[in-house]
C-alpha cells in the first residue's frame, strides 16, 4: 500500500518537474538577459537618437526591445482603459497606467514563483526593472508640460501627461528629479539583482 502511495505521489510531481527549464535552458536565458542588459545600457530607447542599425547584435536587441516596450505600453494603456469603462476618479485613472505597467511583469513573476520556476520568476523581475526605468524617464519629463505630445505618446496622439498631473495633484513637483532618480535606481537594482539570481540559478546543482 505504501509503495502504491509513493508511486502516486511521484506521478503527480513528475509533470511539474518536466515543466522546469533544463540546465542548458537556464544558461541560455542568463546569456540572453545579460547581453540584453549590456546593450540596454548603450541603447535606451528614450536616450538614443535614431540611427542606422550597424550590427546583427544591435538588430536583435532592437527587435527584443520593441517587443518589451510595446507590451509594457499596451499594459499601461489597458490600465487607463479600465477607468474609461468604470467610473474611476481622475487621479486613479491617471495612476492606473503605471500601476498596470508595473503590475503586469510583477504578476507574471509571482505566477512563476508559485509554479516553482525561479528562472522565469527572475525574468519577470528583470522586465519589471525595465518598466520602472521607462517610468523614471516619463517622470523626468513632467516639467515639460501638462500635455504629452503625439511624437512621444504610445498611441500617437496628444494626451495628458500622467506625471505632470500626479506630481501636481500630490504637491511634489519640486521633487521630480529625486522621485525619477529613485525609481530609476530601483529599476536598475531589480535588473542587476535578477541577473545575479539567474547566474546562481543557472549554475546551481539542483538539477
Amino acid at each position: 500500500m505504501k509503495k502504491l502511495k509513493f508511486a502516486y505521489l511521484f506521478s503527480q510531481k513528475k509533470p511539474e518537474q518536466e515543466r522546469q527549464p533544463t540546465p542548458n535552458a537556464k544558461k541560455t536565458a542568463l546569456v540572453f538577459f545579460t547581453l540584453f542588459f549590456l546593450l540596454y545600457l548603450n541603447h535606451k530607447p528614450y536616450e538614443s537618437a535614431p540611427h542606422q542599425i550597424a550590427s546583427i547584435t544591435e538588430y536583435f536587441f532592437t527587435v527584443c526591445r520593441f517587443i518589451i516596450v510595446q507590451t509594457l505600453g499596451i499594459a499601461h494603456e489597458s490600465g487607463h482603459g479600465i477607468c474609461y469603462i468604470l467610473p474611476c476618479p481622475q487621479f486613479l485613472m491617471v495612476a492606473m497606467g503605471t500601476l498596470f505597467q508595473w503590475g503586469f511583469p510583477l504578476g507574471i513573476a509571482y505566477w512563476y514563483k508559485k509554479q516553482g520556476n525561479a528562472m522565469a520568476f527572475l525574468a519577470g523581475l528583470f522586465i519589471l526593472g525595465i518598466s520602472m526605468d521607462h517610468t523614471a524617464w516619463y517622470m523626468s519629463t513632467a516639467h515639460e508640460g501638462a500635455v504629452l505630445f503625439a511624437n512621444k505618446s504610445f498611441l500617437g496622439v496628444d494626451a495628458l501627461h500622467d506625471f505632470h498631473y500626479i506630481f501636481s495633484a500630490l504637491g511634489v513637483f519640486e521633487y521630480e528629479a529625486l522621485i525619477s532618480g529613485f525609481t530609476e535606481a530601483v529599476g536598475y537594482l531589480l535588473m542587476i539583482g535578477a541577473l545575479i539570481g539567474m547566474f546562481f540559478e543557472a549554475f546551481s546543482n539542483k538539477n
